[in-house]
């Protein structure tokens, strides 16, 4: 836009109108812009973008115009929005820009050039206030002033202003790097689904028509009057917010959304309660607010979509009445598809993984995320179990490739990745870093893709080359610098999520992590890069391990502590213990039954339960998995459609956090028995852990195809079948012993 600094806030329309002889078979073009961009052919949606990135890898999408286009005239129209000092803190910037190029020489004529018109949009202001805390502002939108119909051919543009050409997009690697490095996408578009709203919770100030707002039924306020409605959409979702309405010039419209809403403030943090009941509670959350212009057929849809369970609409009307002819929403997501079954009679476990996948979904958009509502960071923590969903549940890992790429472009030049990532704020948590390692090495075994994590290692050699500059002589690491947040605890020592260090700087939860590092660097070193590396890391992780046994185990509680003091103790360190063979094998069960049973030990959150539960399930108690999933069980007796973020689900920040998705995993790893016993999934390994079950079956994708397992239990003998992918073999273990499984359909009764 002509004047335009390129970095203050702002809503931009550019458009241009070709004519073509024939309706084309194919027009491919090349699109990206910054902040954002909706991108419409004769006035039909077909693009949303770009997926979020940063400066050194900004994503353009590729998209086919073909199916909207049509013989003669046809107009291309972009809006572009700059939320500027307003942005998401996950959303990166270089400037306000669009850019659209064809695909070949075919596709020329739709370049962007000064051929193109553009206008700012002065409708929108941000809506005022600081909520929440990382995520997108809402928008104040006046209808007096919009522009309306510009996305059509018949739209007149003759006062519209020809666009400025800035520079020349170039692809990364191409010229000296200013601006944007412009990369393909990798993403798919994100889906589009119209959603109701399901329930009418409370009205004041009006009788509502039935059947609002399940049906499109309209509704009239009366001049004069304030309306407040409480609408339950009564699970969480992330949706576009669509609003269709006339006359009631001068009225105002204001949506606010919640994840949940609060009960009445005593001292410390609001407390939740169920999330199913709103007698008696305060409503907070985000807003967006429209101003009638008083006529016919106006619709307003948020710029980018919003998480909600509930919202409130507020109502005011002046001289004349207002009609809310329909209010819906658009769900978006990753387009997922699930692919994994459990046929259980066990109809709480079916809940726990539906509340999971829905958990799942709603933190992966264009990258994974924490949370939808609060921050919609990506941070390393969350992703690689949100990565293990995904390849359990879809059988899909170009979310998680996306997300690789990304993490490694955020390593500092000491080595250590940004925490979160992409991000226009730094953020380091070391350990992050470590679970980084870990990610790489679970798409090794997982996904049959050796070649790009072999692209990866020099990513995992700068990160386990930072740390070695915080290892003393015996390898323990003092003083590491940055957040070392490790979980999520209550009390017994624990500050910030950082676990206790001891007097000297060191921590027993950190050197586990690096010595976990090692072990998965040592074996991805072996095989897919350099035989040195791997011999330096298991050099390494043997002194570690040495030194972590001498300097941490306490024979007085029989546990590995926190600290070289020995003075606390946690089910983080003894998990992590188990993980990594520092504990013997002859130790398990006794270190298995203190984490399950001595609360006096620092508890683990939701988040790292993951870990905690592989640890149980190795040292010998899988079959009890089921009594492990309370906290789980208290969510739902909370009335959460999805899983909290914290320990305490009553203060619990967010309502949405895909770390806690983790049975969805479990279920198929642990109970059901399936696991990867060789890089690319190419065999393996099943021992179910099944307790009192007695009929269970269930399937996972491979990247194969399908992995069948079915378990039932006549009286006196089980019949059990295992149907794998072509080309796969591995092993079925049953009660100790081992059973060689070939590819196609295994039988056994045992």
């Amino acid at each position: 836009m002509p004047g335009n600094t390129g970095t203050e806030y702002g809503i931009y329309y550019f458009r241009k109108s070709i004519t073509l002889n024939a309706k084309p078979s194919t027009f491919k073009v090349h699109v990206s812009a910054d902040n954002r961009y909706k991108l419409y052919v004769n006035g039909q949606l077909v693009s949303i973008g770009p997926a979020r990135g940063d400066n050194y890898s900004w994503n353009y999408e590729t998209v086919d115009l073909a199916p909207y286009l049509k013989s003669g005239n046809n107009t291309v129209a972009a809006l572009v929005f700059n939320e500027a000092q307003f942005r998401p803190v996950a959303q990166v910037s270089f400037r306000t820009g669009f850019m659209l190029q064809g695909a070949t020489a075919a596709e020329d004529i739709i370049n962007t050039n000064k051929t193109w018109k553009c206008t700012n949009e002065k409708a929108y202001l941000p809506y005022p206030g600081w909520f929440p805390i990382a995520a997108s502002k809402g928008e104040i939108v006046d209808m007096n002033k919009l522009i309306t119909g510009w996305k059509t051919t018949d739209f007149d543009d003759s006062k519209w202003t020809a666009a400025e050409e800035l520079f020349e997009a170039l692809p990364k690697g191409r010229g000296d790097g200013f601006g944007w490095m412009l990369m393909p996408s990798l993403l798919p578009q994100m889906e589009l689904t119209d959603q109701r709203i399901s329930t009418l919770r409370k009205a004041t100030g009006i009788n509502v028509p039935a059947g609002f707002p399940k049906a499109k039924v309209a509704i009239t306020v009366p001049p004069n009057t304030v309306v407040k409605l409480l609408l339950d959409q009564d699970t969480l979702t992330n949706a576009y917010l669509n609003l269709a309405f006339s006359g009631g010039k001068g009225s105002s419209i204001t949506m606010r959304y919640a994840e949940t809403l609060y009960e009445k403030r005593t001292e410390g943090r609001r407390r939740k309660g169920n999330r199913d009941e709103v007698e008696g509670k305060d409503f907070l959350g985000r807003a967006d607010s429209v101003i009638s212009n008083g006529k016919e057929g106006q619709a307003f849809t948020t710029l980018y979509w919003r998480t909600f369970r509930y919202i409130q609409v507020t109502i005011r009307t002046g001289e004349m009445p207002l009609t809310i002819n329909d209010l819906y929403g658009t769900f978006t997501g990753y387009p997922f598809r699930l692919k994994a079954k459990l046929n259980s009679g066990d109809e709480e476990l079916k809940s726990i993984l539906d509340i999971g996948w829905r958990t799942a979904r709603l933190c992966a958009i264009e990258t994974y995320f924490d949370c939808p509502y609060y921050e919609q960071l990506q941070y390393i923590g969350d992703t690689r179990i949100q990565a293990l969903v995904s390849y359990y549940n879809a059988g899909n890992d170009t979310l998680a490739r996306n997300a690789i790429n990304q993490i490694d472009g955020s390593r500092l030049p000491e080595g250590v990745t940004q925490s979160r990532w992409p991000s226009n704020g730094n953020q380091v948590i070391p350990g992050f870093s470590l679970w980084y390692i870990g990610m790489l090495h679970d798409y090794w075994m997982y996904r049959n893709d050796e070649s790009f994590i072999k692209g990866k290692l020099a990513g995992e050699r700068a990160i386990l080359g930072f740390f070695e500059q915080y290892q003393q002589a015996d390898g323990s690491l003092k003083d590491v610098p940055f957040w070392t947040f490790a979980d999520w605890v209550n009390g017994h020592g624990w500050d910030g999520g950082n676990a206790p260090k001891g007097a000297d700087g060191s921590s027993s939860v950190l050197d586990l992590q690096l010595l976990y590092a090692y072990e998965w660097g040592a074996e991805m070193e072996a095989k897919l890069g350099m035989p040195a590396y791997s011999d330096l890391y298991r050099k390494k992780a043997d002194q570690l391990k040495q030194t972590i046994r001498k300097k941490y185990w306490s024979e007085e509680q029989q546990l590995f502590a926190e600290t070289s003091e020995r003075t606390s103790f946690s089910q983080h360190a003894n998990t992590l213990a188990i993980l990594t063979d520092v504990a013997p094998e002859k130790t398990w069960q006794a270190l298995g039954n203190k984490i399950m049973n001595d609360s006096k030990l620092a508890q683990c959150s939701i988040y790292f339960k993951y870990y905690m539960h592989l640890a149980l399930a190795k040292a010998g108690f899988g079959d009890q998995y089921l009594s492990w999933l309370d906290v789980w069980r208290d969510n739902i007796k909370l009335g959460l459609s999805t899983w909290a973020e914290e320990p305490d689900p009553q203060v619990s920040r967010s309502d949405c956090h895909a770390w806690g998705a983790s049975p969805n995993i479990e279920v198929y790893r642990t109970l059901l028995g399936i696991d990867s016993d060789a890089p690319g999934f190419q065999k393996v390994k099943i021992t179910p852990h099944l307790g009192k079950i007695t009929n269970i079956s269930g399937t996972i994708p491979h990247p194969n195809g399908n992995i069948d397992v079915a378990y039932s239990y006549t009286g006196t003998k089980w019949n059990i079948t295992i149907d794998l992918p072509q080309k796969i073999t591995g092993t079925f273990v049953w009660k100790g012993k081992d059973h060689q499984l070939k590819q196609g359909k295994n039988s056994f009764i045992l």
